[in-house]
């Protein structure tokens, strides 16, 4: 199975609305849409919520998929609260819960204190894949990067039909990068 990745700005900050398409038979098209701005770093909250603007700009893609979209689909979220609450205003126009799906959430990290944390994810995103099983990434073989890699793209493959998805970034980007 081919995919072609499109991608479609929303938001005048740069987020985006990323969705894919088949270039063969009928395929699902999944509306991949990074959380709003959170309330808080990686390196200084575990699990931060959004902030003012965040909840803004859930109130702006919420608007922008009801006109892209035009009808009601499933809506699957990272179990992270910063997607769980971009979801929400969504979700309550379609008068829907969003279902929690785990292999779309952030990239797991094998450095439980925040600073140290921050850190880690922001060597890790200026690496490539094969970095993952570096010592250094991945908590000394405690974590499989390239596994939870994987996971982000089955659960996208296998969407029966059209869906919105809210996620996190590098999950994205696995997403594009797996296109």
């Amino acid at each position: 199975m081919t995919i072609r990745l499109a991608f479609a700005p929303v938001l005048a900050d740069k987020q985006a609305l990323r969705y894919f398409v088949s270039e063969e038979k009928s395929m699902p098209t999944i509306y991949m849409i990074r959380h709003g701005e959170a309330a808080a770093g990686w390196d200084a909250d575990a699990d931060p919520g959004l902030s003012e603007k965040g909840h803004a700009q859930a109130e702006t893609v919420a608007r922008e998929i009801e006109n892209r979209v035009g009808r009601k689909l499933p809506i699957l979220s990272s179990p992270l609260r910063r997607c769980r609450e971009t979801a929400m205003p969504l979700s309550k126009s379609w008068n829907c819960e969003p279902v929690i799906e785990t292999r779309v959430a952030e990239v797991p990290s094998p450095i439980e204190e925040l600073e140290a944390r921050g850190i880690w994810l922001r060597r890790l995103m200026t690496g490539k894949w094969a970095d993952a099983a570096l010592p250094e990434n991945n908590g000394n073989g405690a974590l499989d990067l390239l596994t939870w890699r994987q996971s982000v793209i089955d659960a996208l493959t296998g969407l029966g039909g059209d869906t919105v998805i809210f996620s996190h970034f590098i999950a994205i980007n696995v997403a594009a990068g797996a296109a």
